[in-house]
């Protein structure tokens, strides 16, 4: 989290060099924690990422929900 604060102190200071130094702790950060970065699993299910869901077997599911 501290450098996702680092990243809002850069931006509020127009610091282009600490924004990037911030950024680039967070995408270590995520990579670390397996949220970027290829899958550290293998259950053998299929990836629906980044598919909109209408157009994965959880369509039904999804136009169900109530809309905004």
């Amino acid at each position: 989290m501290q450098a996702r604060r680092d990243v809002g102190l850069a931006l509020r200071a127009q610091d282009a060099s600490a924004e990037a130094q911030a950024r680039a702790e967070v995408d270590w950060a995520k990579t670390a924690l397996g949220e970027r970065g290829p899958p550290w699993w293998h259950d053998g299910a299929p990836d629906y990422n980044r598919r909109f869901a209408r157009n994965t077997p959880y369509a039904e599911w999804y136009a169900a929900l109530p809309q905004p």
